[in-house]
């Protein structure tokens, strides 16, 4: 999200696509901790990008974070509506691996 598009970077306001009516229903918990997947990932390589999603995958189980198959569409609908082509093609890199590493049912 470009600085231009999104206050992410103000503490306390919350990024654009966090006040989206189709995330509204999602606990703002998860949406903190998906805002600090997309910030952390953002600079990474491909080769970095699945060790981090999978100590991220770790944290978000030991938080008994999970996400439903609508609340990913919801966010995912949402973050692409502030997101630059470069950042849509790094949520389509990241939807693709976490596809491959963590296929199953979520709840």
């Amino acid at each position: 999200m470009t600085s231009q598009q999104n206050n992410d970077t103000d503490t306390t306001s919350e990024p654009n696509w966090m006040k989206e009516d189709c995330v509204q229903s999602i606990p703002k918990e998860k949406l903190h901790f998906l805002q600090k997947l997309v910030f952390e990932s953002s600079s990474l390589s491909q080769k970095e990008l699945l060790p981090f999603l999978m100590a991220l995958a770790q944290k978000s189980r030991e938080a008994s974070i999970s996400f439903s198959d609508t609340e990913i569409s919801s966010i995912l609908m949402a973050i692409r509506k502030y997101a630059t082509p470069e950042e849509q093609l790094k949520m389509n890199q990241i939807v693709r691996l976490m596809a491959k590493k963590m296929p199953g049912k979520r709840e």
